[in-house]
C-alpha cells in the first residue's frame, strides 16, 4: 500500500523530486517509472541533432540572417568526450567567417546546441523574439545570427572574436536535469575573446516556461547589455540588478551607446 510523503503539499512548488511516497521500504512503483522516463529524456536530449535549418527559417521569420558553423568537435561522441574541442571553431567554419562581409555591429548572438538542441528548439527563438523591442530601445546593431554545431560556451567568444564584435550573447542549452530537458542558458561576453576566461561572462540560466519565462530572460539580457555598453564589461564586475522592482521592465541606456 502506498503511504503518502508528508512533504506532498510542496510538490505543486517545484518540479525537484520531492514527497515521492513510498510503497513498504521502497519507491512507488509510479515514481520508479517516472525516473526512467526523465533520465531517458535527459538522454535523448544530449543526443538530439541540432536542426540549424529550421531554426535559419524561424529566425528568417523575424528579419534576421544566420550564419552556420561548427565547433572543432567533428561529431556528437568527440564533442561528448573532448570538451576542449567544442571551445573553438573548426578552422574550415573559422576561415568561412574571415570571409563574410559582416558588417560592423555592436552585438553578435550565437545560437549553439550545447548539451541540449531540445532546450535550444524550443526556447532559442522565443527568447530572441521578446528581447528584439528592447534592441531597438537600446540601438544595438546586430550581426547575423550564427547557428553553432557541437558548440561550448566559449565557442561564442571565439566566434565574437574572428567577426570582431563588441559583445556576444551564447544562447546555449543546458545540462539536462532530470526534471529539465529542455533548459537554455545565455552567457554574455563584452569584448569577446579566445582567452576570456569563465568570470568575465555573465549566466542567465534556466530559461523555459517553466523557469524563467522568456519575457523575463529578454529583459534580463537587455538590462545586462545595457550596462556592459555603458561600463565596458561583463563577468563577475557586472552586478543583475535586473530584479529590481522600480526598474519596471524598462532599459534606458543613460548615455548614447558606442
Amino acid at each position: 500500500m502506498k503511504n503518502p510523503d508528508a512533504w506532498s503539499l510542496l510538490r505543486e512548488f517545484t518540479d525537484a523530486r520531492i514527497a515521492l511516497g513510498r510503497s513498504g521500504a521502497s519507491l512507488p512503483t509510479r515514481e520508479v517509472l517516472n525516473f526512467g522516463l526523465a533520465h531517458a529524456q535527459a538522454r535523448d536530449a544530449i543526443h538530439q541533432p541540432f536542426d540549424s535549418t529550421s531554426l535559419a527559417d524561424e529566425l528568417a521569420a523575424l528579419g534576421l540572417q544566420t550564419l552556420t558553423v561548427h565547433s572543432a568537435a567533428a561529431d556528437r561522441h568527440i564533442y561528448l568526450n573532448r570538451p576542449d574541442l567544442g571551445r573553438k571553431l573548426s578552422e574550415e567554419s573559422r576561415e568561412t567567417l574571415r570571409h563574410q562581409r559582416v558588417a560592423a555591429h555592436e552585438l553578435l548572438l550565437v545560437i549553439g546546441d550545447g548539451l541540449s538542441s531540445h532546450a535550444v528548439h524550443r526556447q532559442a527563438v522565443p527568447l530572441i523574439a521578446a528581447l528584439l523591442p528592447y534592441l531597438r530601445t537600446l540601438g544595438l546593431s546586430l550581426a547575423p545570427v550564427v547557428l553553432a554545431h557541437q558548440s561550448r560556451v566559449a565557442l561564442g567568444d571565439d566566434i565574437g572574436e574572428t567577426l570582431n564584435s563588441k559583445a556576444v550573447a551564447i544562447l546555449i542549452g543546458e545540462r539536462p536535469g532530470l526534471s529539465s530537458p529542455d533548459s537554455l542558458g545565455v552567457y554574455l561576453t563584452w569584448k569577446p575573446a579566445r582567452a576570456r576566461l569563465e568570470s568575465e561572462r555573465n549566466c542567465i540560466s534556466n530559461i523555459r516556461p517553466e523557469g524563467l519565462r522568456h519575457e523575463a530572460a529578454a529583459f534580463k539580457l537587455a538590462w545586462l547589455l545595457e550596462h556592459a555598453f555603458l561600463r565596458r564589461l561583463t563577468g563577475v564586475n557586472l552586478k543583475d540588478e535586473s530584479d529590481n522592482p522600480a526598474l519596471h521592465g524598462q532599459v534606458k541606456p543613460r548615455v548614447a551607446l558606442s
